[in-house]
């Protein structure tokens, strides 16, 4: 049995059924559930325009769930995606109460779908001291790569000038204060 899961504040998965019909200007239903519009907007104001836009919609399809599970037979796909869906539902309506809350985590499961694909390789580092090292090497090219730093040309550099930096400037390196690689003559000034 094909059992499916939802990531609380994932509504990414339900999002892409009004996603596509409005895209190709079909659907008037998908252009409400679509959040392009709101984007730019500050929190308090996106909350607001969830309020009413949105959370009309949710309630109808809460009750519309809730509805179809007492039609679905126990034991199937369709029974434990509701099931799930229903279980879950607090967290995957907490957009609307609250508008820093993104509708999905597409960003965050793009940004761990590398080491999730090798998650079966990464059970094999050798130690517990090596499983450490290795989330820590991970750690730092996953924040490399959010502040839009290329990991090889960071961790390059960084590994070049580490023998070299003062404890005290250790800080410098770090992704989000890292300021590019250093030529070798600057590196020299440095010391």
């Amino acid at each position: 049995m094909h059992r499916v899961e939802f990531v609380p504040l994932g509504v990414q998965h339900p999002r892409r059924e009004f996603d596509e019909p409005a895209k190709a200007g079909t659907s008037s239903i998908g252009e409400e559930a679509v959040e392009r519009e709101l984007r730019g907007l500050v929190d308090d104001e996106r909350c607001r325009q969830r309020q009413a836009l949105q959370r009309p919609l949710w309630e109808q399809l809460g009750a519309w769930l809730q509805l179809e599970r007492l039609r679905v037979a126990d034991g199937g796909s369709t029974a434990a995606a509701i099931d799930d869906t229903l279980q879950h539902w607090n967290a995957l309506a907490q957009h609307l109460n609250d508008g820093a809350v993104p509708i999905d985590n597409n960003h965050l499961e793009r940004q761990i779908q590398p080491w999730a694909m090798g998650r079966k390789a990464w059970m094999f580092v050798g130690s517990e001291p090596a499983g450490q090292r290795a989330a820590a090497v991970m750690s730092l090219v996953q924040s490399a790569r959010m502040c839009g730093h290329e990991p090889l040309a960071y961790l390059r550099d960084v590994l070049q000038r580490l023998s070299t930096q003062l404890n005290s400037r250790i800080d410098e390196l770090l992704p989000h204060r890292w300021a590019g690689p250093v030529r070798s003559r600057d590196l020299h000034s440095r010391t």
